[in-house]
């Protein structure tokens, strides 16, 4: 039986699942206002005309930096500031991380849909503060957790009465500085009857690998996309940037923004090719 449900709306009728595929996508963290802003600006126009709905994501503080010294953005009061204002700018629904239960009531005020990171799905005070705010979550699958471990995670949130659940696949821990994915896991999670995505971005970091910050392979986002895509994901979740090599965040595990609409039409047809069977 499903307990969460399978198609969560936003304000300006943006619908995620039960339908098209959606994108969550957006600088790793918010680097200033203008760029925040020129790229909810930018992805926006190609998801409008792709007819892909889509969330403008980016993080107001990276509190999980691997050295003390990184780059970790402008903090919960600046960063939700340029949000709302990405938001009613560029017309898109938002989404950010929280860190703490102290940040759900400030970020659902701004926020439309709140973040739960990797590192802090079994935070059980965590998720029911975002939870009990009645904003919808994503919570992303931990990397050192089995997807059906997942199903506590989405009833802690749906025990506040809170249904409007996403569950993001983000890799799994292979050794040291790796990261695999299984795509048995967006079945899996699939199964409680809610909205799952693939996180492309996170899948192809390396956790650490480069010592003081973390590694990765850009090159692979596309390739696990499609793979999420054609394993059932409702949406994507990728990390983008106009020039990677200059993030402030996650350089290695950013997609280039010229390429993201070609791996958007490709996706649109997988994912057709994937309703037509289903249904078929």
């Amino acid at each position: 039986m499903p307990i969460v449900s399978k198609a969560i709306g936003l304000e300006g009728g943006v619908v995620l699942g039960g339908g098209p595929l959606f994108l969550i996508g957006g600088p790793c963290v918010i680097e200033n206002r203008k760029h925040a802003l020129f790229l909810a600006r930018e992805i926006k126009a190609v998801c409008a005309e792709l007819g892909v709905p889509y969330v403008f994501k980016a993080s107001f503080d990276k509190a999980n930096r691997s050295s003390i010294d990184s780059f970790r953005g402008p903090g919960l009061e600046a960063g939700l500031a340029i949000l709302a204002e990405a938001r009613a700018e560029a017309g898109v629904p938002v989404l950010s991380d929280i860190h703490e239960a102290a940040q759900a009531a400030a970020a659902a005020r701004v926020l439309d849909v709140i973040q739960i990171p990797a590192f802090l799905c079994r935070q059980t005070d965590l998720i029911l503060a975002a939870a009990r705010t009645g904003r919808p979550l994503n919570i992303k699958k931990g990397q050192f957790m089995a997807p059906l471990e997942m199903k506590n995670a989405l009833d802690k949130a749906a025990g506040t009465g809170n249904d409007k659940v996403l569950l993001t696949e983000r890799g799994t821990f292979f050794g040291y500085n790796n990261l695999v994915l299984d795509v048995r896991s967006i079945p899996a999670m699939k199964a409680w009857g809610g909205p799952v995505v693939i996180d492309a971005s996170h899948i192809v970091q390396k956790p650490g690998g480069a010592g003081t910050a973390s590694g990765g392979d850009a090159g692979l986002i596309p390739l696990m996309a499609k793979a999420g895509v054609a394993a059932g994901a409702d949406g994507v979740f990728i990390e983008i940037h106009e020039e990677p090599d200059r993030a402030l965040s996650d350089r290695h595990n950013s997609l280039k923004l010229n390429k993201l609409k070609g791996l958007l039409r490709t996706l649109l047809r997988l994912k057709a090719a994937v309703d037509a069977e289903s249904n078929g």
